[in-house]
């Protein structure tokens, strides 16, 4: 046999054993996730989506990678859900009240004094009711996966400060883009005006409304402390963030790939749980020390406040189904009972 016989068999098995490594090297070219969030990277949000990536690309040994995306460079909250909807977004972290004109049934969250506290929060968004709300959202082309913590939304204006329900009077205050917050406003006195969260600051900032309503950690890392002077706490709703995926995109990833991702949620929704209620701790009083006139409600304000929603609660539960306001409440109630 001809030495150049012989160098071509050699190369030929050669290339037949290294093509499966080929192949199997193009198979293992990671798997991009945009996941988009509004706040910025230093926020609990940003921590927590970072904690996320990370846990993502441990545990698929590389072979699944996240690219966080903040401070709405993707768009506003709704403007990403329909970029999920449409496959053309991954991931994305927000808040639960953005997705009511998808899924109706998010709104039982909006709920004005729905939770005292966050114990109560944790049980009935960790548990049957929390999912069963969840689950629908994939009716509408998206999954959600597990719900995070903005917290208790206290209000901010730079009008006066509000200690009765009069004060509110004619205050315009952003709201998210949501009947159930519009309603709860109007309902109260206020001209509720809806803007996305990306364009808060500005409104602000220009005087194109007075005030706003957000958890302390979200006051502090968006700075509103430069542009608000009075901070009433109020504990009027608890807001949840929830974290969702494109089920156009979902559907396409084998069940390894999304117990991946499931295992980082839940690790991560723990993180930042923990995070934003050690932040909330600090975050009031860094909110006075920067210069912000700090009054707490009082019972008896809180107590007239709730009254005057009864008609939005009727709405809200006529909007989600009596059967599930019913779950809802007899969930909240159970935890109480709960020793």
């Amino acid at each position: 046999m001809s030495i150049f016989r012989r160098t071509l068999i050699a190369a030929t098995a050669a290339a037949a054993l290294t093509a499966p490594f080929a192949a199997f090297a193009q198979d293992i070219k990671p798997r991009l996730i945009r996941f988009g969030y509004g706040l910025n990277e230093q926020s609990n949000q940003g921590r927590a989506v970072k904690l996320f990536a990370d846990e993502v690309e441990k545990a698929s040994g590389g072979k699944m990678k996240v690219r966080a995306i903040g401070a709405a460079a993707l768009g506003s909250d709704v403007q990403m859900q329909q970029a999920l909807i449409g496959g053309a977004q991954e991931m994305m972290v927000g808040s639960t009240a953005t997705l009511v004109g998808i899924t109706k049934e998010m709104a039982i969250w909006d709920t004005p004094f729905l939770f005292n506290n966050t114990k109560e929060a944790d049980t009935v968004l960790d548990g049957p009711t929390g999912q069963k709300v969840m689950d629908k959202l994939q009716e509408k082309g998206l999954v959600g996966l597990v719900y995070w913590e903005n917290g208790f939304r206290n209000l901010t204006n730079n009008k006066q400060p509000v200690n009765k329900l009069e004060d509110l009077n004619g205050i315009k205050l952003r709201v998210m883009q949501n009947n159930v917050f519009l309603e709860s406003f109007k309902t109260l006195g206020a001209n509720a005006v809806p803007l996305p969260f990306s364009e808060l600051f500005t409104a602000l900032e220009t005087k194109t409304v007075d005030g706003q309503e957000n958890p302390y950690n979200t006051i502090l890392s968006s700075k509103f402390y430069e542009v608000q002077k009075y901070l009433t706490v109020t504990n009027h709703v608890y807001s949840p963030w929830i974290v969702t995926v494109s089920k156009k995109w979902w559907d396409g990833l084998s069940n390894d790939e999304k117990k991946v991702l499931m295992d980082a949620a839940r690790k991560s929704r723990d993180f930042e749980r923990q995070d934003t209620r050690a932040e909330a701790g600090k975050a009031l009083g860094e909110l006075k020390a920067k210069g912000m006139q700090i009054n707490e409600l009082s019972p008896a304000e809180a107590n007239r406040m709730r009254s005057q929603l009864t008609r939005v609660n009727a709405s809200i539960a006529t909007n989600v189904g009596m059967d599930l306001w019913n779950e809802a409440q007899a969930a909240v109630s159970r935890t109480r009972g709960a020793k």
